[in-house]
């Protein structure tokens, strides 16, 4: 096992070189992604439609093609999902991943080709492991188990040609020899629709081998780790598996979850490392074990357009390219993609916080934010008032959401809050006055609003019993996966359902 961990990890960082090429020539990169995906579609129906043929430059592709969202491409999809090909993209595509990051209760059925499949998502994956590689050269991780908490729902089909799940489901599915020759548990299990049945018997199978890495969405790997630690009677994941030594993550920020982990795995050599993977493509990975930023990876077969968030609205809205971008300001992203996803908002918001190379923070949603009076908190506010409310309290939250207070009876708006906590704070009046004097230090348009109580007073919280969000998101069928509770929300609908529950 250790020969093959050496060969595995040399092979990794042969890819290192390919990336700092990119991080090299990022925009001459692009530019040929640009021009390959145009060529590759333009006998499809949609390029025929939008004249891909005589598309020359990104200029011409921007005054020809509108930005898309999910209803604008929806009755392409639908035509593919029935067996129909060559509609978006020339290759046939046969998987539909089933989005279950959406806050909506509608599905979406994201296009999964064959090449988004090998040079996107599984690329990511290997990317992945070649970044920790190269900043771990000591590693062993490849002497152990992966453990892997998979999906929420199986393969299904729509037809005797075409399937959908979740896209976790759909990799494991899919995952080729290297990927699959160390996880853990078998795919039947990792599958499996029933969550809470899948917690038990992955933590009663993993709780025997030696794992050496876990990946998946925070919330539902704390879900793992606390039965794992209440089977075994152990204090902490090290006296269960003592070589643990890498975690990957996704999904979720990962600022409210950190002192739980530090707390499941105590030791300051544990390496964690974000991945910006969707549905819709894997677009970037935290490459420096010193910061938290992600690299934005430039080579997976998509485009990359970047619409500043002032302009969202536009009934034209320019779009700029990767070399015209700035530091510090909220785009929304823009995707052109190896599966036929063109100039479509993905509904994530990030800002750069460095040039050269492209890093990138994720900041939110286009449509998971507050701005009612006009406060314009988004959920990467939300999440660091939470992290600095937690720090000086001594606290830790296991999921969080909030919406407004309409005005009312010449009274002032506000913020409503519902917060459940892993550690409680100790002094929950304290924890909400950091948490607001925080927004008011970061958002100077919610600190407006809240002078002197004039458009929002003072945010309602409540502290949620426990299992408040688990309770909630099980009543909805939405357990497990990359299920989500959403942050913030410019309405009360979240919030209602909830407070039900707590009442």
């Amino acid at each position: 096992m250790a020969f093959i961990n050496s060969i595995f990890t040399w092979i990794m960082k042969k890819r290192i070189h390919q990336i700092e090429l990119f991080m090299k020539y990022p925009h001459e990169v692009q530019d040929e992604w640009f021009q390959s995906l145009i060529a590759t579609a333009e006998a499809t129906e949609w390029g025929r439609k939008y004249g891909y043929n005589s598309i020359l430059t990104p200029e011409t592709y921007k005054e020809r093609v509108p930005i898309q969202d999910y209803n604008s491409l929806k009755p392409y999809i639908d035509r593919m999902i029935k067996g129909e090909q060559n509609i978006l993209w020339p290759s046939d595509i046969k998987w539909f991943a089933k989005s279950s990051g959406t806050t909506a209760d509608r599905s979406k059925f994201i296009p999964v080709s064959e090449e988004a499949l090998e040079d996107c998502h599984f690329q990511g994956g290997k990317d992945m492991y070649s970044v920790y590689c190269h900043n771990r050269p000591d590693t062993k991780i490849l002497t152990g188990k992966a453990v892997v908490l998979g999906g929420s729902s199986q393969i299904n089909s729509f037809n005797s040609d075409s399937y959908y799940g979740d896209l976790s489901s759909i990799l494991i599915r899919n995952l080729p020899f290297w990927a699959e020759f160390n996880r853990i548990p078998d795919v039947e299990t990792t599958l499996n629709p029933n969550f809470e049945e899948k917690i038990e018997n992955v933590a009663q199978i993993t709780i025997h081998e030696n794992v050496t890495n876990l990946s998946g969405v925070p919330t539902w790997n704390v879900v793992l780790a606390k039965r794992i630690l209440e089977i075994t009677g152990k204090d902490n994941l090290l006296d269960v598996w003592p070589n643990l030594e890498f975690y990957s993550h996704g999904g979720v920020s990962f600022k409210p979850y950190r002192e739980q982990f530090k707390k499941l795995i105590p030791a300051d050599t544990m390496y964690y490392l974000e991945n910006y993977n969707a549905s819709e493509g894997y677009f970037a990975l935290q490459d420096q074990s010193d910061s938290e930023d992600l690299l934005l990876m430039l080579d997976y077969g998509i485009y990359y357009e970047f619409l500043p968030m002032e302009n969202l609205f536009d009934e034209h809205p320019k779009t700029l390219a990767l070399h015209e971008v700035e530091l510090g300001k909220n785009y929304a992203l823009i995707i052109s993609t190896n599966a036929g996803l063109w100039r479509y908002m993905l509904g994530d918001t990030v800002k750069f916080v460095n040039l050269h190379p492209y890093r990138i923070q994720i900041t939110g949603r286009t449509k998971q934010y507050i701005n009612t009076f006009g406060e314009e908190v988004i959920v990467d506010n939300a999440d660091d008032a939470v992290k600095q409310a937690c720090t000086e309290t001594g606290a830790s939250i296991r999921d969080y959401t909030a919406g407004p207070v309409y005005f009312n009876a010449g009274e002032a708006g506000a913020h409503e809050w519902i917060i459940e906590f892993e550690e409680q704070p100790d002094d929950f009046d304290n924890f909400c006055k950091v948490l607001d004097t925080t927004l008011r230090e970061i958002n100077s348009d919610y600190d407006a609003k809240r002078f002197n109580d004039m458009a929002l007073r003072f945010p309602i919280i409540h502290n949620a019993p426990k299992g408040t969000f688990y309770r909630w998101m099980k009543s909805r069928g939405k357990l497990g996966g990359q299920n989500k509770v959403p942050r913030l929300a410019n309405e009360r609908s979240y919030l209602d359902d909830i407070l039900k529950l707590i009442r």
